[in-house]
């Protein structure tokens, strides 16, 4: 399908789902854009108190703490919210939901999340201007920028008397960095709340001013266990002692590398590898020791990787790839391969990109250029994912900056006001479009 025939269909597709057609601004509006403008330093004085909050994931007393001060401002905008903990066994705080409840217009599902990769004994703590436009802060940008977002977008529309008889539901996980397990417990509330609405839309970090993300690759954990005849090495590849443990881990990685690598937005990573005579790795921590000789055949090997994908039928695929490979062993040697389900995909539908066409249109209305579809190739797994399967998605609509994860991120306080105003008006026309 050539491009002028891809914008037409997804053209008719905004218009017979979402009923909406090229507009600027109405007076309505702009009033919301006031608002947002009028807001905005206050929007940097609450980002700079919640960063200033450690909530690492394993901290769940910083976790919920930040969740509390979220949960008296969206009480402050006549949200009813509510603290889910998770059962003290997971090791994980809980969730904050926040909703307005009414018949009008799309049922939204804002998405975010209160934790962040920095746990209390970061060197990497406090919220910290570099100059007008950038911040050193630690889960600023990832994601505590786009849960911001989503609270003064809110607000606008509240101070605008605009949120009467809409249905808005804001999920801001306690444990996004590091999923608590069983994910049928973890997301329990987060895909409940998807089943209840018409569009998810998801507040991770900006990939770019003018992206969006219409597809997330999902994440899946593979671990690779095998075993050899341990033996003087002068015996190795007789009938007697065969290959060895490495030889066949050697073959079965190769074969990987070979034969699964190869179709689009699929990728598998041999993250960890130990091989020798005795092994011993805790998953708890990811370390882990061997012992072997140069004379003496290995017995054991392991190793453990992720595997990423853009659906479930590519997944599937990948997997009994590697389990065929895993079988066809070498002499003397045995191997098994197991796997662990992380994040589903989210993939690129049609509905999704017309999701993507109001947000460019809303965008080109407020003066802020085309908005487009990022490369799936380059995102992470994120909440969205979960909830993929039962709503038409959008993703990346958070705050920008740099070094996400790392003790050099940033986040770009210059675009805040800009993306909250583009937030609140696409949540003003997501509500007030017909079913």
């Amino acid at each position: 399908m050539n491009k002028t025939k891809l914008k037409l269909l997804v053209s008719c597709i905004m218009f017979c789902v979402y009923g909406t057609t090229a507009q600027k601004l109405s007076r309505t509006e702009k009033k919301i854009v006031n608002t947002v403008t009028k807001n905005n330093g206050d929007a940097i004085n609450f980002l700079e108190k919640v960063v200033n909050i450690n909530s690492g994931t394993l901290n769940l007393t910083g976790v919920k703490e930040v969740g509390m001060v979220f949960k008296d401002a969206f009480e402050g905008i006549n949200f009813n919210t509510q603290w889910i903990a998770l059962p003290s066994e997971m090791g994980r705080a809980g969730h904050l939901f926040a909703e307005t409840s009414g018949t009008k217009g799309k049922k939204l599902l804002l998405i975010g999340h209160l934790d962040t990769v920095f746990e209390e004994d970061s060197p990497f703590q406090t919220f910290k201007k570099i100059n007008d436009s950038i911040a050193h802060a630690p889960g600023g940008n990832d994601m505590k920028g786009g849960d911001v977002i989503v609270l003064y977008a809110l607000k606008a529309l509240h101070e605008n008397g605009l949120l009467d008889d809409a249905q808005i539901i804001v999920a801001f996980t306690g444990d996004e960095e590091s999923t608590g397990k069983p994910l049928s417990i973890s997301r329990k509330d987060l895909i409940d709340a998807a089943k209840r609405s018409d569009i998810a839309l998801g507040f991770e970090n900006s990939t770019g001013f003018n992206y969006a993300t219409v597809a997330r690759r999902g994440a899946s954990g593979w671990a690779l266990e095998v075993s050899g005849k341990r033996a003087h090495s002068s015996g190795v590849f007789s009938e007697n002692v065969g290959a060895g443990a490495i030889f066949e881990m050697s073959r079965i990685l190769h074969q990987f590398y070979t034969d699964v690598k190869g179709e689009d937005l699929l990728t598998f990573n041999p993250g960890t590898l130990l091989g020798g005579t005795f092994v011993n790795f805790d998953s708890t921590t990811s370390k882990g020791d061997a012992f072997g000789k140069s004379n003496v055949v290995a017995q054991k090997a392991m190793a453990k990787g992720g595997l990423r994908f853009i659906s479930e039928e590519q997944k599937e695929r990948a997997r009994n790839k590697m389990r065929t490979i895993v079988s066809q062993n070498l002499p003397k040697t045995a191997a098994e391969i197991t796997f662990t389900d992380s994040y589903p995909a989210m993939r690129p539908t049609s509905g999704n990109h017309a999701l993507l066409g109001i947000l460019n249109q809303v965008s080109l209305d407020l003066g802020q250029g085309e908005v487009k579809a990022y490369d799936p190739g380059k995102r992470g797994a994120a909440d969205v994912s979960f909830v993929a399967e039962y709503v038409d998605c959008l993703d990346g609509l958070g705050t920008m900056g740099t070094g996400a994860h790392t003790p050099q991120e940033t986040v770009n306080l210059n675009t805040i006001e800009a993306l909250t105003k583009r937030t609140a008006i696409l949540i003003y026309r997501l509500i007030n479009s017909r079913k």
